[in-house]
């Protein structure tokens, strides 16, 4: 999961270094967000089926080559196939950890053990943004998080995993999908973190544009902002993973996301301090680094069996949210209305606390639905 943090800040720390390098490599994230979108929704199935060791094994070596490409090319056609590399396997690298937490784990420490899980995204994208500022060459960062990530592979490699949970004879059909991929707790948790994503992608991409043209802050304190975001993320994540309790958790998040709503509104009202803005970040980090962890606990819960493709149908819309998000934003800013962004952050997390509830009664009805049914067949 760290390494997924450096997958989807890989570019940022190192554009403007690269650029001044190859020009055309300012088109680049583009063909990340392709490779994440696609590891997200081959990972499921393919992980039910095969199970977990030789697909985190294959995706973790697949990011290792993009990262060595991106360190030692400098020809487009051979960027765009290394960045591509490292968004295919960082998107699976994200859904199948959080599967195998959620599957190795039973229902009164998932959530917290997936809690823990989410803050090392968070551990991953400071080293990696901390050693891009510290290292004036960007390619040491790159190789050496390629060497890690070696030594990572050598080790999935000689340890055990469980076993695929679906095998030939217990093979899902195709109505079984159908009903998880319409039902109503899997849609309901997958627009909940629909609402997440586009929250995370736009105060990610745009708040220093905010903090710059309309609070008039300095451009290096406004994108020092964003660190506190990941700080407060990372620390909202471990004390999630110490204070949620089963039957507690939507309690949690309805008091975190609470945070996050003062943070945006300190930050709307305190646009042009630079130190309340700070404070505000780290606020909103806190806030909203709950609802993933709990949203995939519970959908965890109730599919079981199925839970790799359970998650990649819901990353999946997850992450529509933050295209759409990214390109509406961008088009609130290009027409020069950039002051609504609180108010539309503020937006999203009603959103989010309006879902959340209806996400979480809907898991418990089908999980406990599961439960009769299986009673029926083997009394």
């Amino acid at each position: 999961m760290a390494f997924f943090g450096v997958a989807m800040l890989s570019l940022g720390a190192i554009m403007p270094p690269l650029v001044r390098a190859v020009p055309e490599a300012i088109g680049l994230p583009m063909y990340m967000s392709i490779g994440i979108i696609i590891g997200t929704v081959i990972f499921g199935p393919v992980m039910d089926r095969y199970g977990y060791k030789w697909l985190l094994v294959i995706s973790s070596a697949v990011m290792l080559a993009g990262l060595l490409i991106l360190a030692y090319s400098s020809d487009m056609p051979l960027l765009i196939a290394g960045i591509f590399c490292v968004g295919l396997g960082g998107g699976v690298l994200n859904g199948e950890t959080n599967a195998i937490v959620s599957d190795i784990y039973d229902e009164d420490r998932r959530g917290r053990k997936m809690s823990i899980l989410g803050a090392c995204y968070c551990i991953g994208a400071m080293v990696w943004t901390l050693a891009c500022v510290l290292i004036s060459n960007y390619k040491i960062p790159l190789i050496a998080c390629a060497v890690i990530m070696l030594l990572s592979v050598v080790f999935f490699i000689a340890i055990k995993f469980p076993k695929a949970k679906i095998s030939s004879a217990s093979k899902p059909s195709g109505s079984e999908y159908k009903s998880m991929l319409t039902s109503g707790a899997l849609l309901l948790v997958a627009f909940t973190l629909f609402f997440q994503s586009a929250f995370e992608g736009t105060s990610g991409s745009y708040t220093t544009s905010y903090l710059t043209k309309i609070g008039g802050i300095a451009e290096n304190d406004a994108v020092l902002s964003l660190t506190f975001f990941t700080i407060g993320m990372m620390l909202g994540r471990f004390a999630l993973g110490a204070l949620m309790k089963s039957g507690k958790d939507l309690r949690t998040l309805f008091i975190y996301l609470g945070v996050a709503l003062a943070g945006v509104i300190m930050m709307s009202l305190g646009n042009s301090s630079t130190y309340l803005c700070w404070g505000s970040m780290a606020l909103i980090g806190f806030g909203v680094g709950a609802t993933y962890p709990v949203m995939l606990a519970r959908l965890g819960g109730v599919f079981r069996r199925m839970s790799g493709a359970a998650f990649s149908a819901a990353i999946f819309i997850a992450l529509c949210g933050q295209f759409l998000g990214n390109f509406l934003m961008g088009k609130i800013f290009s027409n020069g209305s950039g002051g609504v962004f609180t108010h539309i952050l503020a937006g999203m997390i009603i959103a989010i606390i309006i879902l959340a509830p209806f996400a979480c009664l809907a898991c418990a009805r089908r999980k406990k639905a599961d439960e009769q049914n299986r009673g029926d067949i083997y009394p």
